[in-house]
């Protein structure tokens, strides 16, 4: 791991969706996930860690009736090469057998862990099963899935903030943005 400064912000070279864009994002998601499900009780789940703070927005501005829950899934192999192979270590409490379920995901790249997830939770005889990502990555994809619900689309550069980290620094920002190299690159310090 590289340098982090004292002050996170110091580190981004780039904010590619600041904390206005994602606030408005959240209010237009909330409204047509609402309006999806009037009538209907939903049973939100999110994906530990990364989702957390994107899943605390969006809920409160959903009004149908809910549950909420957590999953924590973990990629075996590398990072760069993941092998589509899937642990559980942390799983939801809330039977979901009948009832509509929405996944709600920070990033989808590969999208491996995510149709693990899918299928994991399909074999549970959901009455419906829909995805809500905030950042959708296609170019990165290895399996064809797209979500229902998309905050918005971004390249293939790495991002950080709103929940995403690198090695666990960077969650904080309010906003998605880009590290200055130096945060995973020692010899660039300056």
């Amino acid at each position: 791991m590289g340098h982090i400064s004292a002050n996170v912000h110091d580190d981004i070279k780039k904010v590619l969706i600041t904390e206005e864009q994602i606030a408005k994002r959240c209010d237009e998601l909330g409204a047509e996930i609402s309006a999806d499900y009037a009538g209907k009780e939903l049973v939100v789940i999110f994906v530990l860690k990364g989702a957390s703070i994107f899943f605390a927005d969006l809920i409160r501005r959903i009004n149908v009736p809910m549950q909420v829950d957590s999953i924590a899934a973990a990629s075996y192999g590398n990072t760069t090469k993941s092998s589509g192979t899937v642990r559980i270590d942390k799983d939801i409490e809330t039977a979901i057998e009948g009832r509509h379920v929405m996944l709600v995901e920070d990033i989808i790249d590969t999208g491996l862990t995510l149709s693990y997830l899918k299928s994991y939770f399909e074999r549970q005889k959901p009455a419906s099963l829909k995805v809500a990502a905030l950042l959708d990555k296609p170019g990165a994809r290895k399996v064809d899935l797209v979500p229902d619900y998309n905050g918005f689309t971004i390249g293939n550069e790495f991002v950080v903030g709103y929940g995403l980290d690198y090695a666990q620094h960077f969650r904080n920002l309010p906003y998605i943005a880009i590290p200055k190299d130096y945060v995973w690159n020692d010899e660039e310090k300056e």
